[in-house]
């Protein structure tokens, strides 16, 4: 009986939950468990730190000024955010620090890994002030670990997983069967995300999204890479809308310079709308961004996602080129909730922009450098 099967049967019967648990533990290949310790949690997040234009290098102008300084009408560029952060045990006492080559994650959550046959096993915890959840993209899933709330049938024990409340922990198990890997004429390896759905609007433009990388079967090394690749970035365009984040009154209060004098409904072409409304790359805008460093001659794979707006990125490497849906190109499409892997081996050396390529997103900050040695 396949896998997704036994997912199904599990609700019916009290014989088969332990045989479910047993038979799809490794995605029903025999693989590896990888264990993840996540936690939710509340930061205050700043979108530019130095407070000035790394990628001119100069001073903001001032139109910049109102998304980077707060104001009397205008938060500024520090906003309270909630994210996932990693821990070394289930205690949740020591936050498991990231290693360099992974630190341009930045806002994201860890990063989560497997190879087809595989199981990725988190044990989520909410040190965050509201329930939240982790719904992943791809893997499989009983209805325990979706991390998604909605009138899908299932039962009292079904639905923990749908939103944990503050202080509580929620194991979620998601096997990666063949079809969570790269399909034929496909890369090594794919990316996926996995976010918080308990109200999705509001918990991902709080800040809770992460990626998660899937190997196909006898093509990873021994610590779940691509055997054939050197480097692996992970960006994410992320269009972060504040004025729908849980924490916009708390932003106002706490960092515009005149709380009562901001407007609160206000529509989409308002400047104060406009003004929460943050381009950046991984939570960092106008060059912010570091770490996407390579060198001349590396097999680099690029694993680009946008989240949940109604937005399209187009990601562009400058000095470059990949390999994308089997088609060389230096631009790419991104869609709302679009996962693209890209293949470059860099030949000119030098410091390069990486940035959207639509224009107000240029002008709102969605712009970083790499650096190929």
């Amino acid at each position: 009986m396949p896998c997704a099967a036994r997912g199904v049967l599990r609700h019916f019967t009290t014989a088969l939950p332990l045989l479910v648990l047993v038979g799809c533990a490794a995605g029903g290949g025999g693989g590896a468990t990888h264990t993840y310790y996540v936690a939710a949690e509340i930061v205050d997040w700043d979108y530019a730190p130095s407070g000035a234009n790394r990628i001119t290098g100069a001073p903001f102008t001032p139109l910049d000024s109102f998304v980077v300084a707060p104001q009397a009408e205008f938060i500024g560029r520090v906003y309270r955010k909630a994210i996932y952060r990693e821990y070394t045990d289930s205690t949740f006492t020591t936050q498991k620090p990231r290693a360099p080559e992974w630190e341009h994650l930045g806002i994201l959550g860890p990063l989560l890994r497997g190879t087809v046959g595989d199981t990725i096993r988190v044990v989520f915890r909410n040190k965050a002030d509201r329930a939240y959840s982790m719904h992943p993209h791809g893997v499989f899933y009983n209805k325990d670990s979706e991390g998604a709330p909605y009138n899908d049938g299932s039962g009292a024990g079904d639905k923990h997983d749908d939103g944990v409340p503050p202080g509580e922990t929620h194991l979620y198990t998601w096997p990666i069967p063949e079809r969570a890997g790269p399909a034929h004429g496909e890369r090594s390896s794919v990316v996926w995300m996995y976010h918080s759905h308990t109200h999705e609007e509001q918990d991902v433009n709080a800040g809770l999204i992460g990626p998660m990388i899937v190997t196909a079967a006898g093509k990873a090394r021994a610590d779940g890479t691509p055997a054939d690749v050197d480097r692996e970035f992970v960006v994410a365009f992320l269009e972060s809308d504040e004025n729908v984040s849980w924490y916009l009154e708390h932003n106002i209060t706490t960092y515009a310079k005149q709380p009562a004098k901001v407007p609160r409904m206000v529509p989409f072409s308002d400047f104060h709308y406009l003004a929460n409304l943050r381009e950046s790359l991984n939570g960092f805008s106008f060059g912010h961004l570091d770490g996407l460093t390579m060198r001349r001659g590396e097999r680099v794979r690029w694993y680009v996602f946008a989240n949940s707006n109604f937005e399209m990125h187009a990601p562009h490497w400058h000095g470059q080129t990949v390999v994308a849906n089997h088609m060389r190109t230096d631009v790419l499409s991104l869609t709302t909730m679009e996962m693209v892997t890209a293949d470059m081996v860099p030949d000119n050396p030098g410091t390069w922009l990486f940035h959207c390529h639509v224009a107000p997103h240029q002008l709102a900050g969605m712009l970083a450098t790499f650096k190929v040695e």
